[in-house]
Formats: structure tokens, C-alpha cells, sequence
């Protein structure tokens, strides 16, 4: 199966949410061929086509990436371009960050910054607050991490976090901007690890990082071990994209707002989390390469074809979930989501495959947010601009989120 138009690209950055799966269901298919940048490239969507695509046998994510996700979001060298048995030996790095201790500590310092915050918005005319979270975000993550962050440097670092996730699906200064962010957050992590090696530092994940060594015995060079300590920090700043998205649900269901502002159900909190990270757009595909001929469905993937997952499409499959276009966070309520079917960080296994490493902490940091945002805090939602442009990925609101008359309850 293949689409009509001779080129995707244009119509795919006019329309990153929902094109995959628009052109699946006008061609009656999970799976179909197209052309990006001129490129033979074969798009998936579904539950079924995620349990595929996570299969190592079938695809690796070794040359998939697009250039420009390289000199921006991803950087070179870092896991998310690895496979195998170099993939699943930095994946274990990643992962012994994630214990239940160490998330804890993570959870306490956004918890502890942001009350510290609340007090100093008491005092502003109006709050951004997808701005005021970036920060919140970046402060807490870096004293995690061990990286020595000076209150004045938090805008800046947060700014060129920033830049990075915005930068791949960008055209024109928003490209631009995270091509220049990538080279200076290269060279200032590769020098925090640097001097964390001259330290001998561990018990911090920038100590980890800087000490862990490949599946040769040999250290990272220090510009690699950066980009994984990149690969920490950015991804914990963009939690804010979330954050921003559940103050919208509470703002337009205010039942939930008033639901769990009185009651501290954890299941309540969890299903309501999940739901924003199902309901709203975070990040719209990913790309793997196949590493072999194989057929599916009766269609024929040659080895080296890139192919595309559909996250968005997949969390919003009539499928697998009722009224998918409206938000219903009871929808999780006595419901576990398996592997593949809510996938806005990717899908598969934590340990063995490409999901991400962070999911466990997204949702930490959002059920702090939304505890402060029902429970820590009051606030005013005045008018604003809160539509979503079809065109920007990864999306955000216009107006970021506006509040205003602060109060700490």
C-alpha cells in the first residue's frame, strides 16, 4: 500500500499528529509506504505495529534518525542510536538511575522547588507557567544529577534545554536556535563530566555517567558521556509539556480539579496522569531501521527501509480505546495499559528495548505537579489563547499557560 502524493514531507510538517494516522485509515491499513525528503519510508501505526517495531529481530535504531534529530534533540553517540549488546549495556546505566530511592530523591527536590517557588509567584503580576516549570524542572534535575547549577544560570540552562526539544520538527530560527544550543550544551556537559572524572564522583548520576564504562572496559569519551548526561537532563525539562498539559485538563474538567483537590486516591492521581499523557500531544513518532527482509501483514519491508511508529495516532486508536477524542481519565481506573497501546515515550521494555528510560520519573514529576496545582496552591486562569498549532511538534499552548493571583494554600 502506498500513498498517492509524490513527497510527504511538507504535508507531515504541516501536520505532524495526525497525517500517519489519517492516511492509515483512508487506506484501510496499519502499515503503508510513502516518501519523506524523497526517501522510500514505510509508516506504522497500532498496537500491533508497536509490538513489531520493538522487535530487535525485525528493526535497530542505528542510522534511523533523521539527521536533524542528531544535531539537535539526540545528539551523536548517545544510546538512542545504539542496538544490541552496546544498547542493552548503557540501557542497564540508565536504568539503575531509576530505582524507587533514587526517584524519590528527584520527586522531593521538584516538590521542594516548587513550594519555593509558589511564594515568589505570590508576588508577579501574571505567571507563565510553562516558562516557571522549564526552571522548576531544571533545578531540581540538576542538583539530582550533581550538576552545580548557580541560581542565576537556571534561565539560561533551562533555555538551551529548551532549544534542543524544540529544534527537530522546527524550520527556519527554531532549527536554527537548537543547532546552536547543541553545540554550546555539548561542550558544557562533556566539561561537567570531565571534571567529574578529575573528582572521582559516584553515587550522582553525572558520577555514573562519567565513570561507566562500555562493553570494551573503556571509559565514554567525555563529548558521549555529555550527551547521556544530556539525555537525563533534557528529557526531566521537558516534563514541563506535561505539566502545562494537565493544568489545562484540571482548567477544562473542573470535576477532576475538584476531585482531586479532595480526595488523595493514589489511583485517582495515576488514572488522571495517564490520561493527559494519553489524551495530549507530546512527541508524534519515531524512527527505526529494518535489519532484515521481512513481510507483515502482506506487506514487504526491505532491509535498511526506514520506517516510522505513529505514538500519537496509536494513543488515540478507536481501537484500543473508547471515545479516544474525548478526555477520560476513568478510563484507567482498574485499568493497566500493556506495552504497546499507550505509548507517548515509546513503547516495549524498560530494561531490554527503546523505551524510554524516563517514564517512571514523567509521571512522577506530574503527580507532583498536579498535587501542587490541586492541593499546594491557588490560583486564576484568566483569558487566554490555549490553542494547540497543528503544526508545532512537540506541541505546547500559545499562551503557555497564564495564571495569575497566586496564593499558597
Amino acid at each position: 500500500m502506498h500513498t498517492t502524493v509524490p513527497d510527504d514531507t511538507l504535508p507531515l510538517l504541516a501536520r505532524p499528529y495526525g497525517l500517519l494516522s489519517a492516511q492509515a485509515r483512508r487506506l484501510d491499513t496499519d502499515v503503508y509506504d510513502t516518501r519523506l525528503l524523497f526517501r522510500k519510508t514505510t509508516c506504522m501505526t497500532g498496537a500491533d505495529a508497536a509490538r513489531v517495531f520493538y522487535d530487535p529481530d525485525r528493526f535497530v535504531r542505528d542510522g534511523a534518525a533523521p539527521r536533524r534529530l542528531r544535531l539537535t534533540l539526540f545528539g551523536e553517540g548517545g544510546v538512542q542510536g545504539l542496538d544490541g549488546r552496546r544498547h542493552a549495556a548503557r540501557k542497564r546505566m540508565f536504568m539503575s538511575l531509576m530505582t524507587p530511592e533514587a526517584r524519590d530523591g528527584l520527586r522531593d527536590l521538584v516538590a521542594r522547588t516548587w513550594r519555593e517557588r509558589i511564594g515568589e509567584w505570590r508576588d508577579e503580576r501574571q505567571v507563565v507557567l510553562f516558562d516557571e516549570v522549564g526552571e522548576v524542572l531544571c533545578r531540581a534535575v540538576c542538583a539530582w544529577t550533581g550538576v552545580p547549577l548557580a541560581a542565576r544560570q537556571v534561565p539560561q540552562i533551562t533555555r538551551m534545554l529548551d532549544a534542543l526539544i524544540e529544534a527537530p520538527a522546527a524550520v527556519g530560527p527554531r532549527y536554527l536556535r537548537g543547532r546552536a544550543a547543541r553545540k554550546l550544551a555539548d561542550r558544557w556537559a562533556a566539561a561537567h563530566v570531565t571534571r567529574a572524572r578529575e573528582r572521582v564522583e559516584r553515587g550522582t548520576a553525572l558520577g555514573e555517567i562519567a565513570s561507566y564504562r562500555d562493553t570494551d572496559g573503556n571509559l565514554l569519551p567525555p563529548d558521549v558521556a555529555g550527551v547521556e548526561l544530556l539525555n537525563v537532563l533534557r528529557p526531566t525539562v521537558a516534563v514541563a509539556r506535561f505539566v502545562v498539559f494537565a493544568a489545562m485538563a484540571l482548567h477544562g474538567n473542573p470535576e477532576w480539579r475538584h476531585r482531586l483537590a479532595m480526595d488523595d486516591d493514589p489511583e485517582l492521581l495515576e488514572a488522571f496522569v495517564q490520561e493527559v499523557r494519553r489524551f495530549y500531544p507530546f512527541f508524534p513518532l519515531v524512527a527505526a531501521r529494518a535489519v532484515r527482509d521481512f513481510d507483515w501483514r502482506g506487506h514487504r519491508f526491505p532491509k535498511g527501509r526506514r520506517v516510522l511508529l505513529d505514538l500519537h495516532g496509536t494513543n488515540h486508536d478507536p481501537r484500543l480505546w473508547e471515545r479516544p477524542e474525548q478526555f477520560r481519565p476513568e478510563r484507567f481506573i482498574g485499568r493497566e495499559p500493556d506495552a504497546y497501546n499507550l505509548i507517548p515515550q515509546g513503547g516495549g521494555d524498560h530494561y531490554e528495548g527503546h523505551r524510554c528510560a524516563g517514564e517512571w520519573i514523567t509521571k512522577d514529576v506530574m503527580k507532583v505537579a498536579v498535587t501542587a496545582l490541586t492541593r499546594w496552591m491557588s490560583y486564576s486562569v484568566p483569558a487566554q489563547d490555549l490553542s494547540i498549532h497543528p503544526w508545532r511538534a512537540p506541541a505546547i499552548p500559545r499562551s503557555r499557560f497564564v495564571i495569575t493571583q497566586v496564593a499558597e494554600r
